[in-house]
């Protein structure tokens, strides 16, 4: 083959750092902007956090002299106080009040005064135990045989945060290469280990423990876990009183009594933290309509560390790679704190057209939720869908109404009869409220709250009723049913 140089022309659209650095920070969340914040100052030492730098600034020279004449007048002053014949009657150590090395505490019954390292404050702190923990100190209660020991913690290892065992017997005697029995064995000590029903391998065993720990064996209530759990679950009462042949009432009473165990033993010993949001944007009513706030606290506030600053102004004493190295990172920090800035105004500006849109909505609720898509905001600030989607994206904006996430106020229209369009989710909310308002006993079907729908100009049929039912996790009529 021949090879040849050609020279061709063309245009790309190729997307400079600088954008693809603003680009990445504008969809980071709050703690995921903290950590990029953080992680800059690390790598850019001529950045530096505003607050962070004042207050740890370093005293000055004569600051410390003064500092240390006073303390030297201060002992002299004492020390004359102390005695008129310039002896001291108590003969104190004065170093040991005024001294710098202040963690040794002083000996006056307070503090101990020996030189042992206390331990710090993390180590002090309370730990939750979780229900491993819980149930392998009860098995070392339980146990003396160091082979049957191996085999509970196995089994206990296997166990999940409900409380249900996850692995078979025969998984567990041929990674041990124990018998079944001595698996067997081992589990039903530990279904007998607190909390009441751990262990089990499912709902029906779990339930079958607890009624046995409640000497309720051979009742009505152990039967109808054996048989009609299934029944239980549809709330399908009525068959139920059918096939055992007994009446209503005490099939009633034998449900509330096993409604009353708990299908999930783990919970209790959870050790999930729960997660708080903190907003990006705050919403706040005055006389003159919503203003709007940008969330700052807890960011680090850049700055160029000053230090540098002048060793760039004066340039001198200073090798030339060390200044193109301080150069290349200011014009990098600037960069930096330019994005983060584009950053803010772009999040306050497509807040900003969140609250014209849906004005109704901060005044009187989520039944005023206006439809609204990507593309009007876009329009209406000028913007990229893209970047609104961006910006949208795992955001909070504290409103009088409560904390919602960005995207919350985007949604579908539904028209309604009188030819006005209502928001999705004002629907679902309209839904919701029915659903609460209903008899228990005679609960409503998907058919009957789109014909309640209809009565308020909202025509939907009854398949899209049964998807935004299972959106918002409302169960089925038979599910619903209350005796």
């Amino acid at each position: 083959m021949e090879s040849r140089l050609d020279l061709r022309l063309s245009q790309k659209l190729i997307m400079t750092p600088q954008l693809q650095q603003a680009i990445k920070l504008l969809q980071l969340s709050r703690l995921e902007l903290s950590q990029a914040l953080s992680q800059e100052m690390l790598e850019n030492p001529l950045l530096e956090d505003e607050i962070i730098a004042d207050d740890d600034m370093i005293p000055s020279e004569s600051a410390e002299k003064e500092k240390k004449d006073e303390y030297v007048q201060e002992n002299s002053d004492v020390e004359k106080e102390g005695s008129a014949d310039g002896t001291d009657e108590f003969n104190f150590i004065w170093e040991d009040y005024y001294g710098d090395n202040r963690n040794e505490g002083r000996d006056a019954g307070y503090f101990p005064s020996s030189q042992e390292e206390m331990p710090s404050y993390d180590q002090t702190l309370s730990k939750q135990v979780d229900l491993t923990e819980h149930l392998l100190w009860q098995l070392m209660l339980s146990v003396s045989d160091k082979r049957d020991e191996e085999i509970g913690r196995m089994i206990i290892g296997n166990i999940d945060d409900d409380g249900y065992l996850r692995a078979t017997v025969d998984e567990l005697s041929s990674l041990l290469n124990v018998s079944n029995e001595d698996i067997e064995r081992l589990i039903k000590l530990i279904q007998g280990f607190d909390p009441i029903g751990v262990c089990a391998r499912d709902l029906k065993e779990c339930l079958l423990i607890q009624v046995q720990q409640l000497e309720l064996k051979e009742t009505l209530v152990e039967d109808i876990i054996l048989n009609h759990l299934e029944d239980i679950e549809k709330r399908n009462y009525q068959k139920i009183a059918k096939k055992i042949n007994v009446p209503i009432d005490e099939i009633a009473e034998a449900i509330k009594v096993i409604e009353g165990l708990e299908p999930k033993p783990g919970r209790a010993y959870s050790v999930s933290e729960p997660h708080y949001i903190i907003p990006d944007v705050f919403v706040v009513k005055s006389d003159e309509g919503y203003l709007i706030y940008l969330n700052e606290d807890g960011l680090p506030k850049l700055r160029i560390s000053p230090f540098y600053r002048r060793l760039l102004r004066v340039k001198r004493d200073v090798p030339e790679p060390t200044l193109d190295y301080m150069e290349k990172k200011i014009k990098s920090a600037i960069w930096f704190m330019k994005s983060i800035e584009q950053r803010n105004r772009t999040i306050y500006k497509v807040a900003e057209s969140i609250v014209k849109f849906q004005r109704e909505f901060f005044d009187k609720g989520i039944e005023h939720l206006k439809p609204l898509v990507l593309r009007d905001v876009a329009e209406d600030i000028s913007m990229h869908e893209s970047t609104i989607s961006r910006a949208t994206t795992n955001k909070y904006m504290f409103t009088p109404q409560g904390i919602f996430e960005l995207k919350f106020f985007f949604s579908t229209g539904i028209s309604k009869g009188d030819g006005n369009v209502m928001s999705s989710l004002s629907v679902q909310q309209l839904i919701k409220e029915i659903v609460n308002d209903e008899d228990g006993k005679k609960p409503l079907n998907d058919q009957q709250i789109t014909e309640r729908l209809k009565v308020k100009n909202i025509n939907i049929s009854r398949r899209t009723v049964a998807k935004y039912r299972k959106g918002m996790n409302i169960s089925a009529t038979t599910m619903r049913k209350r005796i």
